[in-house]
């Protein structure tokens, strides 16, 4: 949506975002989505659907008109399906405001150019609060204020939301009420880098594009490491796993897959991945050759806890043979990792599908 508001507002716009800050019971979107329209009628994004977004356009409208932010509340539609409301029976609550590039925009919108990790905590209420902004950067600089009383119990669960990347509600004292505050973790891009041009790693580049993931490949035979190959890869390296990850800097936000089944790669990439924050590492290969490569790791003084961390056999069982469906089965556990699911059915599950 970013491309959206700078071209709108380079055109001259007058722009309304509407971000989904509240979700309870099941609903389609989790809070953080967001949804924009212009004056002129341009819209991109989603926070819900159907006759909701059509509501959320008049009240859109009118807030441009005032100049007043509003949150509004979307609950179950009736049994005939006419009035406005949620066909899944959830109840949301939609923070509508006029779009302003100001001060906590700008550095928000540089910390995402630049893949840095922020926080934006956003005023809903009391109505006094409604609107202001604060937001938090990795370096612990601070822009913006939703009040000078409670900036610093916000700066603190901001800091909580950096580290562990959450989304949520806050509500503090203040003045005697209780002042709520949407805390937004703003991640950087997460990186795929994937170890082997092989079949596998030819589906799994094309599907993780599609879920956001830049993606690397690495693989030091020029043959098969192309472009022809490879086309939806945003990298191409033509080196050994280890020199990339020496020179990628390996953090909370890469995801690695070893699809090289050659100990002399694999045992080299996986100590540089041990040794950093990796949030996914999961390599190719029979149970047989994955211990020796636990044994080799082991005798270069990696713990049996620092070892768990590999995943090997790589994927989620879905019981799939061929490229695209292994690769799906990989691409299905970094999802899982990325935001702690189990990854056992939802039928199973008890209680709301989507914990908000």
């Amino acid at each position: 949506m970013l491309p959206e508001l700078e071209r709108w507002k380079a055109q001259g716009e007058e722009i309304a975002l509407a971000t989904l800050v509240a979700v309870r019971g099941s609903a389609p979107r989790l809070p953080g989505a967001r949804l924009c329209v212009t004056r002129s009628g341009r819209m991109a994004g989603s926070v819900s659907g159907g006759s909701v977004e059509n509501d959320e356009f008049e009240r859109a409208m009118e807030v441009l008109d005032t100049g007043q932010p509003v949150v509004a509340s979307y609950g179950i539609a009736d049994e005939m399906g006419f009035a406005v409301g949620l066909s899944c029976g959830g109840t949301i609550d939609v923070l509508i405001e006029p779009f302003v590039a100001g001060e906590t925009w700008q550095v928000l919108r540089r910390c995402l150019e630049q893949q840095r990790p922020a926080v934006l905590g956003t005023g809903l209420s009391p109505a006094a609060l409604l609107g202001r902004k604060l937001a938090l950067l990795d370096d612990d600089t601070a822009v913006g204020s939703i009040d000078a009383s409670l900036d610093a119990p916000v700066t603190v669960e901001a800091r909580r939301a950096l580290r562990q990347g959450w989304t949520r509600l806050l509500t503090v004292p203040w003045r005697g009420e209780e002042a709520t505050i949407f805390l937004e973790a703003f991640a950087p891009q997460p990186r795929l880098f994937i170890a082997g041009a092989t079949h596998v790693a030819v589906a799994l580049c094309r599907m993780a594009k599609a879920l956001g993931f830049r993606s690397t490949i690495i693989d030091a035979r020029g043959l098969y490491a192309t472009r022809e190959r490879f086309p939806d890869a945003d990298e191409i390296l033509l080196a050994s796993p280890a020199e990339v990850f020496d020179r990628a800097g390996l953090d909370a936000y890469s995801y690695v897959v070893i699809l090289t089944h050659d100990l002399k790669f694999d045992v080299p990439a996986l100590e540089r991945c041990l040794r950093s924050q990796v949030r996914y590492v999961g390599v190719m290969g029979s149970r047989i050759t994955h211990g020796r490569r636990t044994t080799q790791l082991r005798e270069g003084g990696f713990t049996e806890t620092e070892l768990a961390r590999i995943r090997a056999p790589i994927g989620l069982d879905l019981g799939g043979r061929t490229p695209e469906e292994i690769a799906l089965a990989i691409l299905a556990e970094m999802v899982a990792v990325r935001y702690d699911g189990d990854g056992r059915s939802l039928s199973e599950k008890v209680g709301p599908v989507h914990d908000s």
